[in-house]
């Protein structure tokens, strides 16, 4: 019996230590996404600017964009925003916003403030959309062609490094290819 209890710490370390040992040097903004080459799930959202206007995954539909996971709870989409603002403005791209979770009146405010790089913004309180799309937090950058397919997904801030490494590539592929 005494071997059997000096077996079971050995036993949970060894565990332990190959669970650590599968997980160095991973990246953790590389999340797996089952929805890669997929479409976009069925969604029905208000347009956060006109409450009126029901949006679904048709605005994906005819040039590639981003899908960008936005509150203003998360410090880090706040980290993000010029450069967003910065893609849209100065560099032409696309981008769709998904206001995660968040008060429509404080999003609101926060665009009037900080600029609106988004020429379709999504307003998903609930985060319906969000578990959909197997969001883990803000903010996610999806790249979207233009059939509404899921291409890729980047969990973190999107700055100028992670555009030319990450995103423009792809980006680039799928404008290239319609």
């Amino acid at each position: 019996m005494r071997r059997v209890l000096l077996f079971i710490p050995v036993l949970l370390a060894v565990t332990l230590g190959i669970v650590l040992f599968a997980g160095i040097g991973k990246d953790p903004n590389k999340l797996e996404s089952a929805l890669i080459g997929k479409p976009v799930p069925e969604f029905v959202l208000a347009d956060l600017h006109n409450p009126e206007v029901q949006l679904g995954p048709e605005v994906f539909r005819g040039q590639v964009s981003l899908l960008n996971v936005w509150g203003t709870w998360c410090p880090a989409c706040r980290d993000e925003h010029g450069d967003l603002v910065w893609l849209a403005e100065q560099q032409g791209i696309r981008i769709v916003g998904l206001n995660y979770k968040d008060e429509r009146e404080l999003a609101l405010q926060w665009l009037d403030r900080l600029g609106d790089p988004y020429q379709v913004s999504l307003y998903d309180p609930r985060g319906e959309l969000g578990f959909d799309l197997g969001v883990y937090g803000a903010p996610e950058t999806y790249v979207i062609d233009p059939d509404g397919i899921v291409r890729y997904r980047h969990v973190g801030v999107v700055n100028e490094k992670v555009w030319r490494e990450d995103l423009e590539p792809v980006v680039r592929k799928f404008r290239e290819d319609s």
